[in-house]
């Protein structure tokens, strides 16, 4: 069956600037199915929020998936799944129905799959319980279910049970979820699935790559297992690798800070294998927002599988940023290809003395959501004897924010003009930019926006 999944997840899903993360890589393969034959059940959610264009990705999907399961067991698209390997189609929504046995006419499973339509809740238990009933337990027969579905568990008894029987029975458990409009618990999935879980479960939030899970899925079954996989691995400039976990099958080694390379010599030749692989990185950014993970990964063998790993993404957090003082606007010109000089008159602009810019940054600790903040700058210069002499003061306003926790908040580029004129730092040369000038900063920050009420000043006894 050649590569039968390929994941790739991170374990959380927001981090800190310069926080860390682990990444999980996993693969599953199993042996041929022309020299093994395999009974799969194909187990399809057709509850009410797949209706529209889900219903009819996952058709679409499923009706590949079988179309690629007719010409590996007999390298011939004639319409019969061929080498003793059969099919069965099992839909579910209040209920879950057989809407076909295990069989080998491909027409009949097709037509099983057109007619199904979208309606209803959604009960894994049962239709757990109907694939498993389609299985032959004298059949010498692999046996693999594949459960499709879009949301949670809402109808009937707990399925984790069902599917943990199913598994205890030597039944091979994979689980596509695509986020529909009632959810999915990734987790649930694992929880499913055959071990190890990430190499058995593919999600995704767009209905419209249902059909390329479903061919991954079955493009690589006329494969016998894989030899000589090689993964490189090339995580975003936004992250460094900083360390590896030696890998369930193979080796590892970072090549340099960004990038890893995974081997494994032989995976799924003789029985159904998974092997994961699990590293950490750190963000190096400075920027907030969606990260991905992923520059790039590849992945060969000397069978040619053909194998897609998920690019998961990471929210990254640097704090709130206030600019309260923007740069000076530019002012745009242009010299034209062939002039070797230009002219350009950039209007007034008044000189009093020579000076120095003092660029200032502080972070307000601890600002809850909902508060402005009142931040007030008072700059000093200090002489030899000790003397402060005033240089500026600011006032700014920090909006509120609405993150759902009290934040610590960077006011960026508060500006101060210090004139060489006023030079108390008595250096040897007057007004010279070389004369070192000492400072003083205070800063005064309070809320804006508070609940304090004064007490009346009249007490009545």
């Amino acid at each position: 069956m050649g590569i039968t999944n390929s994941n790739k997840q991170i374990n959380v899903s927001r981090i800190d600037c310069q926080g860390m993360l682990k990444v999980t890589l996993a693969l599953s393969a199993a042996p041929d199915i022309s020299s093994n034959p395999t009974d799969i059940a194909l187990v399809l959610d057709r509850s009410g929020s797949m209706a529209g264009s889900p219903l009819a990705n996952m058709k679409a999907g499923a009706k590949t998936f079988i179309d690629i399961i007719d010409e590996a067991t007999d390298s011939a698209h004639d319409g019969q799944i061929g080498s003793g390997s059969r099919i069965g189609i099992v839909s579910f929504a209040n209920t879950a129905t057989a809407d076909t046995q295990l069989i080998t006419s491909v027409a009949d499973l097709k037509t099983a799959v057109d007619n199904l339509s979208a309606g209803g809740s959604t009960n894994h238990a049962d239709a757990f319980e109907k694939a498993i009933q389609l299985f032959d337990p004298t059949s010498t027969n692999a046996k693999v279910i594949v459960m499709f579905t879009d949301g949670k568990t809402t109808a009937g008894p707990p399925p984790s049970p069902v599917a943990a029987a199913a598994r205890a029975a030597g039944i091979i458990i994979y689980c596509i979820g695509l986020v529909g409009a009632d959810g999915i618990d990734v987790d649930t999935l694992n929880d499913w699935a055959t071990d190890p879980d990430a190499s058995h479960v593919a999600v995704t939030p767009n209905d419209a790559d249902l059909e390329e899970l479903f061919k991954d899925l079955a493009a690589n079954i006329s494969k016998p297992g894989a030899t000589d996989i090689v993964i490189d691995e090339i995580v975003n400039s936004d992250f460094m690798i900083t360390s590896v976990i030696p890998p369930t099958k193979g080796s590892a080694m970072m090549v340099n800070a960004t990038t890893l390379r995974w081997e494994i010599p032989e995976l799924g030749v003789s029985a159904n294998e998974g092997a994961s692989l699990e590293f950490f990185v750190r963000h190096i950014g400075q920027d907030s927002g969606t990260k991905p993970i992923n520059a790039s990964i590849t992945y060969t063998d000397n069978e040619g599988n053909s194998v897609t790993f998920p690019d998961p993404s990471v929210l990254v957090d640097c704090g709130i940023v206030v600019d309260p003082e923007p740069c000076p606007v530019p002012i745009d010109l242009k010299v034209e290809g062939c002039e070797d000089s230009v002219e350009v008159d950039l209007g007034d602009t008044y000189l009093e003395s020579l000076g120095r810019i003092v660029q200032l940054d502080v972070t307000v600790k601890n600002v809850c959501p909902g508060k402005r903040v009142a931040l007030g700058v008072i700059l000093t210069e200090v002489d030899a004897n000790g003397d402060e002499y005033q240089r500026g003061m600011k006032a700014i306003t920090i909006p509120a924010h609405t993150s759902p926790s009290c934040r610590d908040i960077l006011v960026k580029c508060i500006k101060f003009v210090l004139p060489e004129d006023l030079d108390v730092s008595a250096g040897s040369v007057p007004n010279s930019m070389c004369n070192t000038r000492n400072l003083k900063v205070r800063l005064i920050a309070h809320n804006i926006d508070t609940d304090f009420r004064c007490c009346e000043s009249t007490v009545t006894v």
